[in-house]
């Protein structure tokens, strides 16, 4: 594992996020979901794939709040432009367990 500096930290961008819509993404080579997230009034409202459909129904998705980083540039996902790149971990199995805080916080708040 290599060590990085706070300064390497700071410069990945993640913020907290509120899912406002979910819906399967089509086209896509693995099962996956857009997502349209609310970042806060200073960044906004950006979209993101992620492949999260073992654990999750885009029911369950809409009102959660999800860990996202905000600062890569925009990615080509078949027809779709994902903006931000979803947290999470992976299972046992592989598949993808979202982050986000276990308590509600303002949308577009920055992790330290």
């Amino acid at each position: 594992m290599d060590l990085i500096t706070y300064d390497d930290f700071a410069r990945v961008d993640i913020r907290v996020g509120t899912i406002l819509e979910a819906a399967p993404l089509e086209g896509a080579r693995k099962p996956a979901f857009r997502l349209s997230m609310d970042f806060g009034a200073e960044i906004g409202v950006l979209k993101s794939s992620a492949q999260i459909t073992v654990h999750y129904t885009p029911e369950q998705l809409v009102g959660r709040q999800v860990a996202a980083v905000v600062n890569f540039p925009p990615r080509q996902i078949g027809k779709f432009m994902s903006q931000v790149l979803t947290l999470g971990f992976p299972a046992e199995d592989g598949s993808v367990v979202l982050i986000g805080p276990d308590k509600p916080v303002p949308n577009g708040g920055k992790l330290f």
